[in-house]
């Protein structure tokens, strides 16, 4: 059997993957579209005592309210990763948060920190079958026909892909510069430290320690939230005292290293560049040479 003999067999089970993904989503029977999401509120906070693990978390009550029966609910998230979904990682009294569940059983709740998200319609994986489809057929003529097939096969739809998505790129660059010129500064500390033991694969025992810190925006929310970038000497920050830098509209958004924050967003654009540049020039050559 030649290579287009593989090829069909590729195609053939991908493609059939791909079509029983989209004949569930059609008939609403993806295990997304079954899911209900809605949004609650924080009405406490526990903040983790210091030398807890890592995995523990931030502990908050959550309320929230079943949208087909009006009822209402009012649970615990003891912080546990992966017990009830994420990991709350920044909490404060009144911060809305994402609840799952299957439906008709909120009793199964799983919480998200972005409250914002939306209704997923369950296409990743035939989404991903489809393009599995689409790689074995760049990749036979790649074979066959010469290796600019691969670069324009690959690098073409991801050009476009690019260029469709440039605009809101581009306005999604601009607002993070806003966002970050307009933060406001407010004191903070440092309440405890959590730390997790691990083994890498040599075997040698791995502790990573991540500051918990609060502050008190210029509105009065009073936040905990995990500090485990852009702060010096984390295993010693206990008790320490610093500054924290939060956008006013969401106190989650904060850091206590302004400058940075600021060398971050810089390089990310260069990075953005520079891959961008990469597509499009690979694109480019593969079609220059065909």
């Amino acid at each position: 059997m030649g290579w287009y003999g593989y090829l069909g067999l590729w195609c053939a089970a991908f493609g059939g993957l791909a079509l029983i993904g989209y004949v569930r989503y059609l008939t609403g029977a993806t295990e997304a579209q079954r899911t209900v999401r809605t949004v609650g509120r924080i009405e406490h906070v526990t903040p983790p005592r210091h030398g807890d693990s890592r995995a523990d978390g931030i502990s908050v009550v959550v309320s929230f309210q079943d949208p087909s029966t009006g009822a209402e609910f009012t649970v615990t998230d003891g912080g546990e990763a992966g017990e009830r979904g994420e990991r709350i990682r920044t909490a404060w009294v009144g911060r809305p948060i994402g609840v799952h569940y299957p439906r008709g059983n909120p009793h199964a709740y799983r919480f998200t920190q972005d409250a914002t998200e939306g209704p997923r319609g369950g296409l990743g994986r035939p989404n991903f079958a489809l393009f599995l489809v689409y790689a074995g057929v760049v990749t036979v003529a790649a074979i066959e026909r010469g290796w600019p097939w691969a670069l324009l096969g690959f690098a073409g739809p991801w050009s476009c892909s690019l260029a469709y998505h440039l605009p809101e790129n581009v306005r999604d660059t601009r607002r993070r510069r806003e966002t970050l010129a307009a933060m406001t500064a407010v004191p903070g500390r440092v309440v405890a430290v959590l730390k997790r033991v691990s083994t890498d694969e040599d075997g040698h025992t791995v502790t990573t320690h991540v500051p918990v810190v609060t502050f008190t925006t210029r509105d009065g929310t009073t936040v905990t939230a995990y500090c485990d970038r852009s702060l010096r000497d984390p295993e010693g920050s206990y008790g320490r005292e610093l500054t924290i830098h939060h956008a006013p509209d969401d106190p989650a958004d904060f850091t206590p290293n302004l400058a940075g924050a600021h060398r971050a967003w810089r390089q990310g654009i260069v990075i953005d560049a520079l891959g961008s540049s990469l597509v499009v020039a690979t694109a480019v050559v593969g079609a220059v040479a065909l």
